[in-house]
Parts: C-alpha cells; structure tokens; sequence
C-alpha cells in the first residue's frame, strides 16, 4: 500500500505546562520528512530530521518554522519552483470545517516561512519572477492553515500586485481564502510584521472589509471585526465611520460584528464607539 501524507498527533488546545513550541517539535519534523519522501523519493528525510534537531531545541514556535523553512532550503532542489511542487505535493487534504481546528495546521508553519523567505527571490528561481508561483502556493497553504504571516512579506514588497490578487480572492467559494484576504492584511496581525503603510492608510483593505462584512462563515467576519479593531488603534475616527455606515439595515450577525470590532476603545471610555456598540445591540 502506498504511504499517505500525514499531519502529525498534536493537541487540540494549549495545554497547561507544555510550551506551544513543541508542536513543531521531533515527532512534527520527522513526519515532515516523511510526507517529502513521498512526495520526492530523493529527499534525505532521515538526514534532514538530524540536521533540524541540532538547533530546534532553544527556539520558540514561529523561530522553529524558520529554522525549519532555512533547512529545507538546503534539502529540497536548488530550483524555488521545483521545491515549492515537491511541497504542495506533500500537503494533506484541504480543511473542510472553520471551527474546531485545533493546533495541527501549525504543522504547515515551516511551509509558509519558507515561501515568505525564497517566494520573491529571483536567484533561487533561474532569474524568473517567482511571485505568482508563491501566490498559488499561498492559496493552496492557507486551505490547511492560514498564509496570514507569509502574505506580508508580499504585501510589503509588491502590495499593488498582492492587493490585486487578494481582491479577486475575497470571492473565492472557500473561506479559508476569504479570511486570508482580511487577516493577512491586518495592519498589526499578532506575532507578524506591523504593515507600516497600513497602519498610516488602511484604505486599499477597506473594499475588503466591506466586501466580507456580511460573510455567510463566522471565521471570517471575527476577522473583518478584528481588523477593523487594529484600524481602531491607528485610525480611530476612520473605524468609527465604517461602522456607523454598517449599522442602517444590519443584520444581528453584523451588529455582533461592529460590537466586537469597537470593544477596545469602547473599554477605554471612548464616547463615540460606546454609543456605536449600543447601537448595534
């Protein structure tokens, strides 16, 4: 029987006393090597499991992602095209759910740090502009995990190309996609790069945000009210006025969303978002 891709055993929540950084520990980077081997029999997935477990130990979780997206730089083909078809070939099926998903796609953070390290890097591609074979993948990556981190390298290097794409993905029928287009261009995103353009005008995501306002799956629409949470920190007048705009004729599910994107600066007293919020009730 032929072997199949697999997600290593993982929790399916923190747990109290054991680091998040062991998710992407010894059993996690074996199984790896394993999916490769499938995917690439020439791949060296026991020498590759050594090499990784020399210097994993002190690193925290996105630090084991990266070092463990530099090692696979070295193992997989000195083509970032051939590399990036050897590991879409070794990705488990995509998520069918939005809830419930546990901690095993932080099992893919090794693959989005290694396309937002090498997926604009001429050099490792021939001298061909890898950029949409790094925008596929992301789209295929996010469908297991989420390629919120690594679409930032993207954002920041070339956002009239990204912006682009990610403006015909916001009606993509999968909305593991569809978040992607809101989380990825958070201007603070937690554990990322702050966008700093974002963070000054927020105003190429705003079609977006209107765009999956009224989205048909939680998932998404906590991530619309998320980032306008962030546009609140940095452009708190602008926050307020797109949620005024939604409240005419809003549904329960947007009203729930403009509570939660205005609970930090409702918290502190501000007036304006503490009127809004009971509004939307």
């Amino acid at each position: 029987m032929k072997p199949e891709v697999k997600l290593p055993k993982t929790p399916h929540s923190i747990q109290k006393g054991i680091p998040l950084k062991l998710v992407l520990d010894k059993p996690a980077v074996i199984q790896l090597g394993k999916n490769l081997k499938i995917s690439n029999n020439d791949f060296n997935a026991s020498e590759f499991v050594e090499r990784v477990m020399q210097d994993i130990e002190p690193l925290a979780l996105k630090d084991r992602g990266i070092l463990i997206a530099k090692i696979l730089r070295e193992y997989l083909p000195n083509n970032y095209s051939e590399a990036i078809t050897y590991l879409l070939n070794s990705l488990t099926p995509p998520l069918k759910e939005t809830d419930n998903l546990g901690l095993s796609g932080l099992f893919y953070m090794p693959h989005v740090s290694f396309v937002a390290l090498y997926g604009l890097d001429k050099t490792y591609n021939n001298n061909i502009d890898p950029f949409d074979i790094s925008m596929n993948v992301q789209y295929e990556l996010t469908k297991r995990f989420s390629s919120e981190f690594s679409i930032r390298t993207f954002l920041i290097d070339q956002p009239e190309r990204t912006f682009k794409i990610l403006y015909k993905w916001m009606n993509d029928p999968d909305p593991h996609v569809r978040r992607l287009c809101s989380e990825g261009t958070r201007p603070r995103l937690p554990w990322a790069q702050k966008i700093n353009f974002l963070v000054k005008d927020p105003s190429p995501s705003l079609p977006i945000l209107e765009k999956l306002k009224n989205d048909s799956d939680l998932y998404v629409r906590r991530s619309v009210a998320n980032h306008i949470g962030d546009i609140a920190k940095d452009n708190l007048d602008l926050s307020l006025r797109l949620c005024e705009s939604w409240l005419d004729s809003s549904s329960k599910e947007l009203k729930w969303l403009i509570r939660h994107a205005l609970r930090h600066p409702a918290k502190k007293g501000n007036k304006a978002a503490l009127k809004l919020r009971e509004k939307a009730k």
